[in-house]
């Protein structure tokens, strides 16, 4: 059953697995806001849990925003994150947005629970903010993007090494305006101090890469971002020959830390206008690989913001990923 919230509309989502429980931590507005470009800057983050990724039991919000008369860097938005458990503690790390930058610059926060309800934000946030040896600042002087991108945290530890690893929405300080977008990367011991580090994919293709996911697959690692058809390198139909679409694709490589490649221009799930958006791979009950993703838009461009059912994900021969139900 598809989740839809009677009062708010529901977007960009993450997982966390505790035992049977898969626990979707998401975006989410009020629809009484009427226009749904206004969701982004009226967001919490929502809680539901399920065993089956098709029945969900709303929990209540994980997170808000800090009041707007704090100093604090998240006292404009609460955006994208990840959930991951470690020595008897569940973290969630999240983008903050500021008031006093107009929402502009994007950081890294953290809060900490024992039970994956009640969640308390740490007292050193912002932990990683974008290192200007490798990664573009906000100019509002230059005719440049128009934020600082460093959001949708990833979190994993690498199975051989034991230490953690974050993949972030962000973009490189050079190169042309439109082909910046890369998967930022920032390294850690103990999931509280970072250290920011070169880019794992490179720049060329895309001005952006959202929602960054790495899934290990039958030997192969596999990253999904999502981006708009508005932010392909304006030579991507002359490269590829197919048009821009919005949507989830993937990039892939043989070590968890990359380099990252795309490996074919086709994407994952994607059309003109979008109607999938901000997808995830998960393990469903049996072990099987499944997509998720929120339902965005339809040809008339009208919003739905809500949880798709699972897809069963196909690999072929060569390791391509596909949608059986999309073909």
């Amino acid at each position: 059953m598809t989740l839809r919230l009677p009062d708010q509309w529901l977007w960009d989502f993450w997982f966390a697995q505790d035992g049977p429980d898969y626990h979707l931590f998401y975006l989410q507005a009020l629809r009484s806001l009427g226009n749904p470009d206004l969701r982004h800057w009226n967001t919490s983050i929502g809680h539901a849990v399920s065993q089956d990724l098709r029945h969900w039991q709303v929990l209540p919000d994980a997170l808000k925003p800090s009041p707007a008369d704090t100093p604090a860097f998240d006292n404009s938005q609460t955006w994208t994150g990840s959930v991951i458990g470690h020595a008897g503690l569940w973290y969630l790390f999240y983008t903050g947005l500021s008031r006093s930058e107009n929402g502009r610059v994007q950081r890294v926060g953290l809060a900490t629970s024992k039970d994956l309800i009640h969640w308390e934000k740490h007292p050193n946030n912002p932990l990683l903010t974008a290192d200007p040896a490798w990664y573009e600042q906000y100019d509002p002087q230059a005719t440049s993007w128009a934020e600082e991108s460093w959001r949708d945290p990833y979190v994993f530890r690498h199975p051989q090494s034991g230490d953690f690893h974050m993949f972030i929405c962000a973009r490189v300080n050079y190169g042309p305006r439109d082909r910046r977008g890369v998967v930022g990367h920032a390294r850690s011991a103990d999931l509280i101090h970072w250290q920011a580090l070169p880019p794992v994919s490179a720049p060329g293709d895309f001005g952006q890469l959202e929602v960054p996911q790495p899934v290990p697959i039958g030997g192969r690692w596999y990253l999904l971002f999502c981006t708009a058809a508005t932010t392909h390198a304006a030579d991507w139909q002359g490269r590829t020959g197919l048009p821009p679409v919005m949507g989830t694709h993937y990039l892939v490589a043989d070590d968890p830390l990359g380099p990252y490649r795309l490996s074919t221009p086709r994407f994952l799930a994607g059309d003109a206008h979008g109607s999938l958006y901000a997808g995830k791979l998960v393990q469903a009950p049996g072990g099987a690989w499944v997509f998720l993703a929120f339902r965005n838009v339809d040809p008339a461009g009208n919003f739905y913001g809500e949880l798709i059912d699972p897809i069963p994900v196909d690999v072929d021969p060569a390791g391509e990923l596909s949608l059986c139900r999309l073909g």
